[in-house]
């Protein structure tokens, strides 16, 4: 397309997400006197990098930015596959690798960052993780060696960040064994401190990945005869098995233009200015992206603004703004770099922002760290504990969605307050205005209300009551999506100030809620997840909704969590059937069903912990837990234990964990009536049993309480007059005593009523919700349950009763079932370290009977953060 007679000409060199922005921010603008030109050396039209993992297991998806018709504007010219290879500052023009030249009267250098590669030998059978090109390579291949193999291959990684990670999460949800190889001694070193470092590996360890951190890679190895990777050598001599490589540890200013200037300004010994280029890379610029050189600005990755060049989409997109703006006359400047990230992975909640490591004077931290549980919260705030400086959240990452905006603000409650993992209650006080709620498109609070009363912008200026409209309508939540949660709880909350009604929506995918989603699966019959994403959602799921599915789904069908293409939609520990510890080995917790055992099965338990060194302690539900298994030996420990007629515990599972009970009335001469039989069958009846969140239940002989059932979800106590029944307590960090529900009921009547209130639980909680707070939050409470449990107010106690039969009836174990099919005992097949190899970073304490196994733990299922405390 021509440029129009007399039109200023602004020429934009490259084509990602920071070109797309100028583009569209100068063009939103209407100009009338100028024309653009976007040089861009890849085939494709701008498209979203922070999305690039789409791509990866879904080859056809479209990630291009914006809409279209930005590119058939008038004054709008878009040249794909134009490299720009040369500038000539006087003439005002750039030449490109193909001899066309274009002149400019503003030029806007967006030209963002190459993947670093590896200097070392066998580098170049490396795949990176930067283009749509890049990834489908990587797709293909991963296909090609499944075939070829007939195996699982193993994917290294090698790069612990936020793309690398992502680029691991990729390569395993194409079927490949997904392995990290970090130097830092923990990962995400660069946003995560120590504490949070530690509660990271936990997590990651958690969705099957395996890491090798502390150490650098030496050498890329390739078999002599195919040429293909066989895997990595290390530093300390060490090889990693691998049939693939992929390179994530960073990116490096595309600023070869700038030097390419330079050296030609050099070699002529021209006295004409040079580019600014800054130490690590990157062509300097001032506070209104303007660079040395008269009328060339730029933005993005390869802008190094202060000495730092930031690869992230939220200066980037400030940037083509300032610059859009200085170019129609505004004088806007770049305010600084805003560092805010959110790990985008299934399973692994992750976020920092501001200053999380607290380096400003005076800062003061305010933390809670429990690594076993991979739960890390910091808030970092000034001397007076008043302004939010920044925080690091791992595993449970929810107060960020409402600190973030308030970065720089004064707090409206205690620090310690925000920290959800001490069950703390945050003041909801209204954001400001002005207060900045999506970084990436610099979109205020002020603007989201005023999209919800009436968006100005659209057509008809109707106000905004989807989450979808107020996205297209403010572009906010349109990039990296951190900020979606808050943008949709203020819709919300202003949508209900304006008398409208408020959707219930579980997610972006979904617009119904789970309680929605749960019926409207049931009576559509749907078993998988595909059949669910077609009928219900849209888009490829996300960490909200992946899990419920997965969940509801086993509610309805009882179907093993492997099953059905959902191993990568489960919460973490459910996809291997144990619960990852601390040191990267596993947890085994058999079902003892009312803390009854034989002399003889715990003979079976001693032999098991003796044979594979582990070590035990007695729950305090009753249980015996195993400690210290790795991945491989879980099958083999779970047949010595099927044989001796144990099975799953299911203690990794959302779902029924026990039944406590005390002696009763077989020993206790206090006893009423017999609460181990009743525990038992109890047991018997409700295991495997998914809901929202795990629950817990106790019965107990007398009012003495010796099972402490009324701080469980279901709790039993016997009288003179028969079984009481307590439903909705909690332990944990919120606790809450449970209610009684129903008092003097005989067997059937106790156990009638238990189906019907767990399976109305399963069916109306929300997701991740415990009992408790979903009786809290029913109209009613427990009034409510009451009606409709014993006095069956709404028609449905033959239903509900039903439907736990059909759960009894499909009932299956699974380590049994996971035994009995060589498909899924795949997953658990060994591919790193040789049984001779030890890992000292290990610590084991002998007085707590904590003794270093005969055969180590495996190199790959640890994280390198050192010894545990």
């Amino acid at each position: 397309m021509g440029t129009a007679h007399g039109s200023r000409r602004i020429v934009v060199v490259g084509g990602g997400p920071a070109a797309h922005r100028f583009t569209q921010a100068i063009s939103n603008r209407e100009p009338s006197d100028l024309h653009i030109t976007v040089l861009t050396e890849e085939t494709h039209i701008p498209y979203d990098r922070v999305a690039l993992s789409q791509a990866l297991t879904n080859p056809g998806v479209d990630l291009t930015l914006g809409e279209v018709e930005l590119w058939e504007r008038a004054h709008v010219t878009l040249e794909t596959g134009a490299a720009v290879t040369e500038l000539d500052s006087i003439k005002q023009t750039v030449r490109t690798a193909d001899g066309r030249s274009f002149e400019y009267d503003q030029l806007v250098l967006a030209t963002g960052s190459n993947a670093a590669t590896l200097p070392i030998p066998g580098a170049e059978h490396t795949h990176v993780y930067r283009t749509l090109e890049d990834v489908w390579a990587i797709a293909e291949q991963v296909r090609e060696l499944t075939e070829s193999l007939g195996r699982a291959p193993v994917v290294a990684t090698i790069g612990g960040g936020l793309l690398g990670l992502e680029a691991a999460a990729g390569a395993q949800a194409l079927g490949a064994e997904a392995v990290v190889i970090d130097g830092g001694k923990w990962l995400m070193g660069t946003q995560l401190d120590e504490g949070a470092g530690q509660a990271m590996g936990r997590l990651i360890a958690d969705t099957g990945f395996t890491v090798h951190g502390g150490v650098f890679p030496k050498e890329i190895l390739a078999c002599a005869e195919t040429g293909l990777v066989c895997g990595v050598l290390m530093a300390d001599e060490r090889t990693i098995d691998a049939d693939m490589v992929i390179v994530s540890i960073g990116v490096r200013p595309r600023d070869e233009i700038a030097r390419n200037y330079n050296a030609a300004l050099d070699a002529s010994e021209s006295s004409q200015p040079r580019f600014g280029i800054g130490p690590r890379g990157g062509i300097e610029i001032d506070a209104g992206c303007a660079t040395a050189i008269p009328n060339v600005y730029a933005i993005g990755e390869v802008a190094n603004f202060e000495g730092l060049c930031i690869g992230l989409v939220a200066p980037a997109n400030a940037m083509a703004e300032v610059v859009a703006e200085r170019l129609q006359g505004g004088t806007a400047e770049f305010a600084g770099f805003d560092t805010a990230t959110k790990l985008k992975l299934s399973g692994v909640d992750v976020a920092s922002f501001g200053d999380g490591f607290a380096r400003t004077e005076g800062a003061l931290e305010v933390v809670y760290a429990d690594a076993p549980r991979g739960l890390y919260q910091k808030v970092v705030v000034s001397s007076d504990a008043k302004v939010l400086l920044g925080g690091i959240f791992v595993g449970d990452a929810t107060p960020y969605q409402s600190l973030r905006p308030l970065l720089g603000r004064e707090l409206p409650g205690e620090p310690g307050a925000y920290l959800s993992a001490l069950g703390g209650e945050a003041p909801q006080g209204e954001l400001p205005d002005d207060a900045v709620l999506c970084s990436c498109n610099n979109v205020s609070a002020g603007s989201i209300r005023d999209a919800v009363g009436g968006c100005g912008s659209c057509e008809g200026s109707e106000p905004v009551t989807k989450l979808s409209e107020l996205k297209g309508c403010t572009r906010a939540g349109t990039q990296c999506g951190s900020c979606v949660p808050m943008l949709k709880k203020l819709m919300e909350a202003e949508m209900l100030k304006n008398g409208a009604e408020v959707s219930a929506a579980m997610c972006e995918h979904f617009e119904l809620s789970r309680a929605q989603l749960f019926e409207a699966v049931r009576l559509a019959g749907l078993t998988s997840y595909p059949q669910i994403m077609e009928r219900f959602g849209k888009g490829a799921g996300c960490d909200i909704c992946k899990p419920v599915i997965a969940s509801v789904l086993a509610s309805q069908t009882s179907g093993h969590p492997m099953e059905a293409g959902l191993a990568g939609a489960q919460d973490t520990n459910d996809r291997v059937m144990a619960n990852m510890q601390k040191d990267g080995t596993y947890s085994v917790v058999p079902r003892i069903p009312g803390g009854e055992i034989t002399p003889e099965k715990l003979g079976v338990i001693a032999a098991v912990a003796a044979k594979y060194n582990l070590y035990t302690k007695l729950t305090g539900g009753l249980r015996i837990d195993m400690f210290g298994a790795r991945l491989e030996q879980l099958p083999e420990i779970w047949k010595e234990l099927v044989d001796a007629g144990f099975e799953s515990g299911q203690a990794y599972g959302k779902s029924l964990r026990n039944v406590k009970t005390c002696v009763g009335s077989s020993w206790c001469r206090y006893g009423m009536l017999d609460s181990v039989a009743m525990g038992i069958e109890m047991e018997l009846r409700y295991r495997g049993l998914r809901a929202p969140h795990k629950f817990k239940m106790g019965v107990s002989g007398c009012a003495r309480e010796c099972a402490e059932a009324r701080a469980k979800d279901v709790g039993v106590i016997a009288t003179a007059e028969g079984w009481n029944l307590y439903v909705g307590g909690n332990g944990g960090a919120n606790p809450a005593h449970a209610q009684l529900l129903a008092g003097g009921l005989d067997d059937a009547t106790l156990l009638r009523y238990i189906d019907r209130y767990l399976m109305y639980y399963i069916r109306t909680a929300d997701r991740l919700q415990r009992t408790a707070h979903w009786m809290q939050d029913l109209d009613g409470g427990i009034e409510h349950v009451k009606a409709v449990v014993v006095e069956d107010s709404l028609g449905l106690g033959a239903e509900l009763e039903a439907a736990m039969e059909t759960h009894v009836g499909n009932y299956q174990d699974e380590w049994a079932a996971t035994l009995a099919d060589p498909e899924k005992l795949r997953r658990f097949r060994s591919f790193v370290n040789a049984p001779d190899q030890k890992d000292e970073e290990l610590s084991y304490i002998p007085e707590r009977g904590q003794h270093r196994p005969a055969e180590p733990v495996r190199l790959g299922a640890t994280i390198g953060i050192g010894a545990p405390s």
